[in-house]
């Protein structure tokens, strides 16, 4: 009995093990293919990285905070291509990774966390799709507001799971 309990442990931790070495080496993979079927990666990588500067960002009436954005955000639409294809990458490999963790009967935490990493990279790549992509200092500030959104829409997608998976 205890060395049944003991190989299925060893199973499982194997399974995640393989699970994560996957997901690692699938990032990777992501990576690489944006920056090899991207031309010009590097060099839209770093013109929009010189182009930051503090703006002034107008918070209600009257007051106003200063925040990194682009001075010239219509300018750098190659840079918001490889950022939208790098996190709609990431969102099928997590949609590969919540698959295996089905199949490998992960622990309920590893299959929420799945799910809320799926739930945020796909939100991103279309934040960036609808927003970063108009090109305009108003949509700049607009994404990451949505990132912040999708950040907590995947903590509740993270809840969720796990509360109508756990077991009893």
């Amino acid at each position: 009995m205890v060395h049944n309990l003991t190989e299925q442990r060893r199973g499982l931790s194997y399974s995640e093990g393989l699970i994560s070495a996957l997901s690692f080496g699938g990032f990777l993979i992501i990576l690489g293919v944006v920056f090899a079927l991207t031309p010009g990666t590097w060099q839209a990588v770093t013109a929009f990285f010189n182009d930051l500067k503090l703006t002034a960002y107008q918070l209600g009436t009257g007051s106003t905070v200063n925040l990194l954005a682009p001075a010239h955000p219509d300018t750098h639409a190659s840079f918001y291509w490889v950022v939208f294809g790098f996190c709609l990458g990431i969102g099928v490999l997590q949609i590969v990774i919540l698959i295996l963790r089905l199949i490998a009967r992960s622990r309920i935490r590893r299959i929420s966390e799945t799910v809320g990493n799926l739930v945020f990279w796909i939100g991103a790549a279309f934040s960036v799709n609808v927003f970063l992509l108009v090109g305009t200092l108003t949509s700049w500030f607009q994404f990451w507001a949505m990132l912040v959104l999708f950040f907590g829409v995947s903590l509740i997608a993270r809840g969720i799971v796990y509360l109508f998976l756990r077991r009893p």
